[in-house]
């Protein structure tokens, strides 16, 4: 496998895996949507996602990565990431960040979608319209020849001026053989930001979090789930997409 200052470049044989373990990834979690109203416990989505990678042979991602208990991220209102699964009953008006990932025969598939509960409010749904846009204006800057940061600040100047705040204590990242990898795809553009040139073969996950008030963030006391510090909304949408001589490719879509 081919390296570019630390990042696995990957061939054609590689991204069809990923591929792969991105759309099983993918309708899994669309499974788990399906499932989304009113009344049902948090919990109840865990027990789908397991169900789920059972019946598709592969393994959740996220259980047991570093400690994390779940192998579902369920993130709530002003939950922005990493929530746990629980006896929490969605209510209607409630929005809630799914965010997932699988491990098929070696090769690692990462997404995340935030979903309505119900009927929400027209505030939050602009929330969710522009986190998603937001993701597509980055997906679109992913071209071999471009700059990675290119694609950071596609995302933070639509969600900025769109009057929302990116987070920024998390970021996008590599996928491939491993769930994380080089580079670190940040939402916006950090201060003395040093050039490096998007190659073909590259494979990231790209992920925009963003809140309806302040970017600050506080991490709750079991350790994992990540809040906005002024309890505003926040949403959560990510592909893992692929970098190819023709453009990028979403790995994590559904078709």
């Amino acid at each position: 496998m081919k390296k570019f200052r630390g990042i696995f470049l990957k061939s054609d044989h590689e991204i069809s895996c990923l591929h792969h373990a991105n759309r099983i990834t993918a309708q899994i979690l669309g499974h788990i949507v399906e499932h989304i109203v009113a009344g049902v416990k948090t919990i109840e989505l865990e027990e789908i996602a397991i169900e789920q990678c059972k019946k598709h042979g592969v393994v959740p991602a996220f259980k047991g990565y570093q400690g994390f208990p779940y192998a579902l991220c369920c993130s709530v209102n002003e939950e922005i990431v990493h929530g746990f699964p629980s006896s929490r009953i969605l209510r209607d008006g409630d929005i809630v960040s799914l965010d997932f990932g699988v491990c098929y025969n070696g090769f690692f598939g990462d997404t995340a979608r935030t979903i309505p509960v119900g009927n929400i409010d027209n505030g939050a749904a602009h929330l969710l319209e522009v986190t998603a846009i937001s993701l597509q204006k980055g997906i679109e800057k992913a071209l071999s020849g471009n700059d990675l940061y290119d694609i950071s600040r596609a995302v933070q100047e639509y969600v900025e001026a769109s009057g929302y705040s990116v987070i920024k204590r998390f970021v996008g990242h590599g996928v491939g053989r491993a769930l994380h990898e080089k580079p670190e795809v940040p939402n916006f553009v950090p201060k003395n930001a040093t050039r490096l040139p998007l190659k073909t073969g590259m494979v990231i996950a790209i992920e925009p979090m963003v809140a309806a008030g302040s970017d600050e963030v506080e991490i709750l006391s079991d350790g994992w789930t990540a809040v906005t510090r002024d309890r505003s909304l926040a949403a959560h949408f990510e592909h893992s997409i692929a970098i190819t001589k023709d453009g990028p490719l979403i790995l994590s879509e559904v078709v």
